[in-house]
C-alpha cells in the first residue's frame, strides 16, 4: 500500500482524524510521539501516521513542564470575548502575543452584543486595542454573523477563547450540520463550562478553514524568549534597539526607551503590566542565575 498525504481534521489523544480526499480516516502516530495537531498536512501508510510535512504556523502554548499544542498552519486567530461571564484581559494580552510571535492576523471577537450593558462595558476595555492596529468586532453569534463572513474569506482561521464565550454557538452557526454542544452560563461561578475537549476543523469553503478549540483557561509562553516577548507587543516596536544596554530587560535599567516611552504614555498602563510580569516571571529568575553562574 502506497503512503498517502491528508489533512488531521481533529485529534482525540493519540488518535487523529485523518482527511484525504475528501474522506475521513482514523489514523494513528507511530511510535509514542503525540507532536500532530489539527491543520497538520500528514504522510500516512496504512493508518499510520508516518511523518508531518512542515508547518508554516503553529499555535501553542506552555508552562514550566509542558507544551500544548493547539492548531497548525493557521493564517489568523480569532480571539472570542464577551461581557458575560467576564474575559480575561491578561489572556487576551497572551493569545495577542502568540499571535504576533507567529505572524498571524489577530480579530478580537466581542460576542454577545445582545446583552447591551456588559457588552458596552467590555467595549470600553478593548479601545486601548483598537488604538494598537487590533480589529474589534462586535457581534451575536445568535442573531447575525454576517459582519464576520468577511473576515473569513480566504483565512484558516482558529477561534479560541475562555469557556463560556461562544465559540461553539459560532461554529454552530456558521456550519449547522456541526452540531457543537452550547452550554449555559454559571453565573455563580462566572465561567463556563467546558463543551469542546477536542480542537476540529471545519471546511467553510475551498478556500476557508475555522478550527474550534477547547475553552481557555491560562495560556503559558514559556517557549518564547524575552526577546521575542518584546517584539510581540507592536507599540514596543519603534523603540527596540534605542535602549543604553543590548541586553536591557525593559524592567527597571537606565536609559531604557520603552520605559521612556511608557512613562510618556506612548505605552497603554495595562499592557506594560502585562510584559513586565512576563519578564519578571518567565526571565528574571534566568537572568539573574547567569549572573550568579558568572
Amino acid at each position: 500500500m502506497k503512503a498517502l498525504k491528508g489533512q488531521v481534521v481533529a485529534a482525540y489523544g493519540r488518535l487523529y482524524s485523518v482527511e484525504i480526499e475528501g474522506k475521513i480516516r482514523s489514523c494513528l502516530r507511530r511510535g509514542k510521539k503525540s507532536d500532530v495537531v489539527v491543520g497538520d498536512i500528514v504522510n500516512i501508510h496504512a493508518d499510520v501516521i508516518e511523518s508531518i510535512e512542515p508547518r508554516s504556523s503553529l499555535f501553542y502554548r506552555s508552562d514550566a513542564y509542558r507544551e500544548k499544542r493547539i492548531a497548525a498552519n493557521l493564517t489568523q486567530i480569532i480571539i472570542v470575548l464577551a461581557g458575560v461571564p467576564t474575559f480575561s484581559e491578561e489572556l487576551l494580552n497572551l493569545c495577542l502575543i502568540a499571535a504576533e510571535d507567529q505572524g498571524l492576523k489577530p480579530l478580537i471577537l466581542l460576542n454577545k452584543a445582545d446583552m447591551t450593558e456588559a457588552t458596552q462595558t467590555a467595549a470600553r476595555i478593548l479601545e486601548p486595542y483598537s488604538r494598537l492596529g487590533y480589529p474589534v468586532l462586535t457581534l451575536s453569534a445568535k442573531q447575525d454573523i454576517s459582519s464576520l463572513l468577511p473576515f473569513l474569506d480566504g483565512e484558516v482561521s482558529v477561534l479560541v477563547g475562555q469557556s463560556g464565550m461562544g465559540k461553539s454557538t459560532l461554529i454552530n452557526t456558521l456550519i449547522p450540520e456541526a452540531l457543537r454542544e452550547t452550554a449555559e452560563i454559571s453565573s455563580a461561578l462566572d465561567s463556563g463550562r467546558h463543551t469542546t475537549t477536542h480542537a476540529r476543523l471545519f471546511h467553510l469553503s475551498p478556500q476557508s478553514h475555522i478550527i474550534d478549540s477547547p475553552g481557555l483557561q491560562e495560556f503559558g509562553l514559556h517557549h518564547l524568549d524575552l526577546d521575542r516577548i518584546a517584539h510581540a507587543f507592536v507599540e514596543f516596536r519603534p523603540y527596540l534597539g534605542h535602549c543604553k544596554f543590548r541586553n536591557c530587560m525593559h524592567l527597571e535599567e537606565p536609559s531604557c526607551a520603552i520605559t521612556a516611552a511608557f512613562e510618556s504614555g506612548l505605552i497603554n498602563e495595562k499592557r506594560m503590566a502585562v510584559y513586565r510580569k512576563l519578564a519578571t516571571r518567565l526571565h528574571l529568575p534566568k537572568f539573574r542565575k547567569g549572573l550568579n553562574d558568572r
